[in-house]
């Protein structure tokens, strides 16, 4: 894949030079507050919460096909999308990548450090809030394959050759808390049966600028260590689809071939009390299944 990661001073030659959108997806006060020049707010990028049925993902699909195109992506060209940094926002401007690249849009970029990148490079930003020209924004179905509902994740449980991996923070992991929204958001607290986990943030590292991806055999080691390599096939979750957007980007840069996401995730799967869960430490759970 072309790198979808651009640093701050790349973008800044690049927006000369390529027609762009630029998409901030974070919420009205920080946007307000200042920007890159020409900017559009969409913060429901994050705070869409999505459900695999038919319906739920067909909404999904209308829904932020109306939402890009309103502001100004018609294909021609490049989504640039941004956070404020890389490791603030749950992954908030990789979840308008995994969206756009689910859409089938052809053209997309990732500012790598988010706002705070650019800002710290000096570079102009605005309260001035753009018009956009509404464009129409075409939705590409066979591009859609990189969205798994749960029947789909239920069906891969225990399934060799499928890693099913879980990106949260560690208490959502151990089942001590259901969500980053309080411990108990929902009505319960545990993980996929049969999962894997590393935890979002292994996919950065610090630098002098703030967090950034690490390179490509960093998170091919950091796969490793659970098993994946870059011919496994991947379904990744987390709560909403926001962490686990994160951890896509980076497999897809490492190379990783075949990666997919449950975005229903863990707020839909706690709630239908027929899908399996297992709690506790994993340790515990393998221990008592030897026993």
């Amino acid at each position: 894949m072309t790198d979808v990661l651009i640093t701050a001073g790349e973008l800044a030659e690049f927006l000369t030079k390529e027609p762009c959108v630029v998409i901030d997806t974070r919420n009205p006060e920080a946007y307000g507050a200042g920007h890159l020049p020409g900017a559009v707010n969409v913060h429901e990028i994050f705070t869409y919460l999505a459900t695999s049925t038919p319906e739920g993902m067909a909404e999904l699909k209308t829904k932020f096909a109306e939402a890009f195109g309103a502001a100004g992506l018609s294909g021609k060209e490049t989504a640039v999308i941004y956070e404020q940094s890389m490791n603030s926002g749950f992954g908030q401007s990789c979840r308008g990548y995994y969206l756009l690249t689910m859409l089938g849009y052809p053209k997309v970029k990732v500012l790598h450090g988010g706002y705070d990148a650019w800002a710290a490079a000096g570079l102009p930003v605005t309260t001035e809030v753009p018009s956009p020209v509404k464009a129409s924004f075409s939705i590409v179905p066979e591009a859609g394959d990189i969205l798994i509902d749960a029947k789909t994740m239920l069906a891969a449980v225990g399934k060799p050759g499928i890693a099913l991996l879980d990106v949260r923070d560690i208490d959502e992991w151990i089942g001590e808390s259901s969500s980053p929204y309080g411990k108990d958001f929902c009505p319960r607290k545990g993980r996929i049966p049969g999962a894997v986990w590393l935890e979002w943030y292994r996919m950065m590292k610090p630098t002098a600028e703030g967090p950034r991806f690490k390179s490509k055999n960093e998170i091919l080691a950091e796969c490793a260590t659970v098993g994946i390599t870059p011919n496994t096939t991947v379904y990744l979750y987390c709560f909403k689809g926001a962490r686990a957007s994160n951890t896509f980007l980076a497999l897809k840069n490492a190379g990783v071939k075949d990666v997919r996401m449950y975005f229903g995730s863990w707020n839909e799967w706690s709630r239908d009390p027929s899908l399996p869960i297992e709690e506790g430490l994993p340790m515990e759970a393998s221990l008592t299944k030897a026993a």
